[in-house]
Parts: C-alpha cells; sequence; structure tokens
C-alpha cells in the first residue's frame, strides 16, 4: 500500500480495509483496489458541495459517481447522504437513481434527523447500512447512548452497520458496529506522537521535549499499529 515512508506494499494492502471519498480517491487507490482486504467508497458529495463556489450540478456528480462505480467494479458505496442540502427526498431519488444504475445496493446513511421508523425501514431494505453525523463531538454526544439499540434492531433484520467516522476504541464492542472507519491514525504526525498497539488498544508517546518527529517514518508505522488495532477488532 502507497503510504508514507514506502510505495505499494501488497502484503500490507492485503491486511487492509480501506474506505476513501470519492471526491478525494487517487489513481493508485483506482488501480489497486481489488487488492485490498475490503474497499468502501464514500460519495465524497458532502465535501464536494461545501468546497465548491458554485452551483453544485448534482446530475452531473451522480453520473461521474456512477460510471466510477461502474468502470471499477465496486461493491460497497454509500449514498449521497446530503439530506441538508437538498432533502431527503431528493437524496431517495438520487439512491434510486444510483442503484439502478449500478444494479447494486449502495449504503444507506442514517442521520438522527430521518427518526427511528426510518431506520427500520433501512435495515429492512438493505443488508448494510451506516449510521452518519457521529463524527463529530455534538452529533456523537446525541447519538452514542442509542447506538446499541439501532445496531440491535439492524442485526435483528439482517442487516451489518458501519459507523462513520467512529474511533471511540473502548466503546466499540458495546455500540455493536460491524465496521467504522477513522483517520485518528494521522493525528499522530499533526500532535507530534507515536502511537503502539498494546495488544488490546491504543497507547501514544509524545516525542521527548524538543525533538521533532519524523513525519513520514512515524506516519507509516502509526498507520501499521492502527493496521493491527484493526485485526485485533475483527478477531
Amino acid at each position: 500500500m502507497d503510504i508514507p515512508g514506502g510505495g505499494f506494499d501488497q502484503d500490507i494492502a492485503s491486511r487492509v480495509n480501506l474506505l476513501e471519498s470519492f471526491y478525494y480517491v487517487a489513481d493508485w487507490q483506482t488501480r489497486n483496489m481489488h487488492r485490498f482486504k475490503s474497499f468502501m467508497l464514500d460519495s465524497g458529495a458532502f465535501t464536494f458541495a461545501f468546497g465548491s463556489k458554485a452551483t453544485v450540478n448534482w446530475d452531473e456528480y451522480v453520473s461521474r459517481y456512477i460510471d466510477y462505480i461502474n468502470t471499477n467494479d465496486v461493491n460497497l458505496f454509500f449514498e449521497l447522504d446530503i439530506d441538508a442540502i437538498v432533502g431527503y427526498e431528493k437524496v431517495k431519488e438520487i439512491r434510486k437513481k444510483i442503484e439502478s444504475a449500478t444494479n447494486k445496493q449502495s449504503i444507506p446513511v442514517f442521520h438522527f434527523e430521518r427518526g427511528k421508523e426510518e431506520w427500520l425501514r433501512m435495515c429492512d431494505e438493505y443488508n448494510y447500512v451506516a449510521i452518519g453525523g457521529i463524527a463529530v463531538a455534538k452529533g456523537r454526544s446525541r447519538m452514542e447512548p442509542y447506538l446499541p439499540w439501532f445496531t440491535s434492531e439492524a442485526h435483528k433484520r439482517g442487516a451489518k452497520v458501519h459507523g462513520l467516522g467512529y474511533t471511540n476504541i473502548d466503546n466499540l464492542q458495546r455500540v455493536g458496529f460491524d465496521s467504522v472507519d477513522s483517520s485518528a491514525w494521522l493525528m499522530g504526525n499533526r500532535g507530534g506522537f507515536v502511537y503502539r498497539f498494546d495488544g488490546r488498544t491504543m497507547q501514544k508517546k509524545l516525542a521527548p521535549k524538543g525533538k521533532k518527529v519524523n513525519n513520514k517514518a512515524v506516519a507509516r508505522h502509526n498507520f501499521l499499529e492502527w493496521v493491527k488495532l484493526g485485526e485485533y477488532l475483527e478477531r
């Protein structure tokens, strides 16, 4: 895998469950996506909308998303959960268009505002669902007490649940997610510390006072430690 400090490493790639955004996906990821242990594609629509100064042409964006999924035979991809921008009815319309054009189910992304009944309906209709809005503290504090109920109801209906941007390691078993994604491994470079997986959870050690971390070496080391954590959680 092409991570800081090294080129594409097949042995590492085969251990990695990768989630990438359509907005950021790189050529090397596209070329090698089927070498990863698993690959999930986020639509990137929310980032695109807020990163664009012009009015978004959603028809054009959705068409490019569909083309990418079809061209690269992507099996796990998220809907455009842009409820806050276009409203949920439009989100469902876009979801239907994508699924019709790819002949595959997307992964619908639940937001608190959709309500309990919509969650149950999603779990009845889809075999993989996701919960969004929990990557930031405000949304997480609102949703976290209820996450065990959400995952339990999904599992009763035979659906797996992905937690988008969820990194509360100590709570993972309690809340019952089947998969999560996180960019927390990057925080070592930003905060100047090294991660170490201790066999159960993640520890971190700050660089000695007055010393700087070697960004490439630390990024590679931290990434591999988080891979170990992921393998432990899967087991």
